[in-house]
């Protein structure tokens, strides 16, 4: 919001900023919860609630707030649904529910006005946008308060009596259904299209009427034709198969039910629906069809038309695979496999996942391959895995097809061919699966399978970051930091690599730690770097065990804490990490942390040397020219010397040159570059 906006001269008896500031804030986060709800029953309630703790944790004044509303100079187009909200429920002032009813009607018009006139005002010019944008959220969140008044005749998604009465709730007798009835008439006559659409169930199902198929189509298209012109993807050919469907699901057709489901879910032949969508999914699974069972589960599941609830998921996954859906019986399958609304049981997973296989269907097949492979309620069997994720992948499933990939890339079940293995994660990649773009991606940067091409492998990481896929985020963030197939940037570099630290890569968040520490893309602080050294190190990065040793050990970020140094160092050091190794071995020889022992600091110099640690390779040499820790062994000190020295460490060409003149040997008779 623009702050012009905010600070533009209001009514005398309207000074304070912030009050505005907060209802602005109020009204959208409201339009947020109304467009998430389907909690119709409870909705005056729910709401009550909502608002007067808001009220209380921002320190708010009920009646200040109300006046505010009712004076400000662009009440009518902003707050008239927040008005009539707070006489509906008795907030700051006593309850007319008459009055908020006229509050909402006023509301419609402005929606019916800005149809036909353009507003224009000359103090907005460049705030149209905002000033339209909060008059939008009025408008809508106005229409839903008024549709609660009737919501005894409105879809009851959550009925905890019985979900064949929740597309529309009957009302306690007929003489009430008749005076809805009638409210809706009016209001869809003037144009509401949830109003039509109302009313249209209430011919479908006889409802304060009678039953009236025809009427029922008429009012239901005519929901939707006034949004025509809003979809502009809309095509004919999707209108009318729209409208086939409809006339058919109105007759009680339970496939087209379903289809019409389908067509408000993806917004085909009209508007994206989810609401709706859900309201036919249920109607044509309780009229047995066992494809809308499958995807009524998938809308419990996934929160699309209706709360979350994975109870409800898995009961209609369980009807819908009963019946033989091949799809439902996988999903049942992962209902079991990650205890998503039952009890987790690895045996029921590998036997649904078996049966959707058996059934043709590619995911279940993928999914059985899984289990093959890790051993879920069967034993691992990498022969199997690799037929299953074969028929998976030739049926045409990402997931199947990228695992697929992974065993010809690694040799698993199957001779290894990395030209295969790029064949199917380019498949799968194309198919948009983000971990098959992270792997085409690996391959062009490291010329698996293919010819080595930076540029190619920067832009399917890319993609595949784009996707959220963490890992991806990280190697992108490599791209950036080192000028992979791009030119280098360090804050671009830090961005990616923060985001895969937030999406919980191990390496995203050692990076993150690193770039915080080093100040490289971003401000140096030592606070945030040992954060998330120690997010990494206890996801098992051997790098940020070292550096969160190195914190310890040197008070940055934290307190120096000589026993958490060693602690570090050591799981570093074990995991085969060679900075970890010398630091271990630094550690036993100089007694920090731990007991002195020059055995134990010699053996992990010996193993840290072995990793290229250059550091490593001088005390190593110390330790065989002064019989530290080991016997002496000149030779082997002046071998070791010479191996730091050849990688250009300074420190080792001074005790090279030492060492060598105190033995009188010629300085010139190793090739030190």
């Amino acid at each position: 919001m623009s702050p012009n906006l905010l600070n533009k001269p209001i009514d005398n008896n309207i000074s304070n900023v912030d009050d505005e500031i907060f209802l602005i804030n109020t009204l959208k986060d409201f339009y947020h919860k109304i467009t998430e709800t389907n909690e119709f029953n409870n909705f005056e309630e729910i709401s009550s609630q909502w608002i007067n703790h808001k009220l209380v944790v921002n320190d708010k004044n009920p009646e200040k707030l109300l006046e505010l509303m009712k004076n400000h100079e662009e009440s009518n187009f902003w707050f008239t649904s927040l008005i009539g909200l707070f006489y509906q429920l008795g907030i700051g002032c006593n309850i007319n529910r008459e009055y908020a009813m006229k509050l909402y009607l006023l509301t419609i018009n402005n929606d019916i006005e800005k149809k036909n006139n353009s507003f224009s005002n000359e103090n907005l010019n460049e705030e149209n946008n905002s000033f339209n944008s909060i008059k939008d959220m009025n408008i809508i969140i106005g229409k839903f308060l008024l549709s609660s008044f009737y919501n005894n005749i409105i879809i009851d998604l959550e009925d905890s009596g019985s979900e064949k009465d929740s597309m529309i709730e009957k009302g306690a007798d007929k003489n009430d259904d008749q005076n809805e009835f009638t409210h809706l008439l009016n209001l869809a006559k003037n144009g509401d299209s949830e109003a039509q659409y109302n009313l249209a169930i209430c011919y479908m199902d006889g409802i304060g009427t009678q039953r009236d198929e025809n009427k029922a189509y008429k009012w239901l298209l005519k929901s939707e034709q006034s949004k025509y012109p809003i979809n502009l993807k809309v095509d004919r050919d999707q209108k009318g198969k729209f409208e086939r469907y409809l006339k058919l699901a109105i007759e009680n057709d339970p496939i087209a039910q379903n289809y019409l489901g389908h067509y408000y879910q993806n917004g085909k032949g009209m508007n994206k629906n989810e609401k709706k969508a859900f309201e036919w999914y249920l109607k044509s699974a309780e009229n047995g069809n066992t494809l809308a069972q499958n995807n009524l589960g998938y809308c419990y599941e996934n929160g699309i038309g209706i709360d979350k609830n994975k109870t409800h998921a898995f009961e209609w996954y369980l009807i819908s695979a009963e019946n033989g859906n091949g799809l439902a019986q996988n999903n049942l399958g992962v209902c079991y496999q990650n205890g998503k609304g039952t009890d987790r049981d690895d045996i029921k997973t590998f036997e649904c996942y078996l049966k959707s296989a058996i059934a043709k269907c590619p995911e279940g097949q993928c999914n059985l391959g899984y289990c093959y492979s890790k051993g879920i309620g069967t034993e691992k069997n990498k022969l199997k895995a690799f037929d299953w994720y074969t028929k998976s992948a030739n049926a045409g499933c990402a997931k199947g097809q990228c695992n697929l990939g992974y065993y010809y890339a690694n040799g698993i079940g199957t001779e290894k061919n990395e030209l295969k293995a790029f064949e199917w994660y380019l498949k799968s990649a194309k198919s948009d699966d983000a971990v098959a773009q992270n792997n085409v991606g690996d391959c062009f940067q490291n010329g698996i399978g293919t010819d080595k091409d930076e540029k190619k492998a920067f832009e399917w990481y890319l993609k595949s970051a784009k996707n959220g896929n963490g890992v991806a985020q990280n190697n992108l963030g490599n791209c950036y930091q080192n000028g992979i197939g791009t030119d280098k940037d360090e804050r671009l570099a830090f961005e990616w690599y923060f985001k895969s630290a937030i999406a919980g890569c191990v390496k995203g968040q050692y990076n993150s730690g690193y770039c915080y520490s080093n100040g490289m893309g971003t401000e140096k602080n030592e606070a945030k770097a040992f954060k998330w050294y120690l997010k990494s190190a206890m996801n098992g990065n051997s790098m940020a065990q070292n550096n969160l040793g190195d914190c310890y050990a040197n008070g940055a970020g934290t307190n120096i804490d000589e026993l958490k140094a060693f602690k570090w160092y050591l799981k570093s050091a074990v995991a085969g990490c060679g900075e970890g190794q010398y630091n271990l071995g630094y550690c036993y020889s100089n007694g920090i942390g731990t007991e002195r022992n020059e055995i134990k600091a010699f053996k992990w110099y010996l193993k840290s040397a072995m990793n290229g640690n250059s550091m490593a390779q001088i005390n190593l040499g110390d330790c065989y020219a002064n019989g530290i820790g080991t016997e002496k062994d000149e030779a082997k000190a002046l071998e070791w010397y010479t191996k730091s020295a050849g990688n250009k460490y300074t420190i080792t060409r001074n005790n090279l040159e030492i060492f060598q003149s105190a033995k009188g040997l010629d300085p010139n008779c190793c090739s030190v570059c």
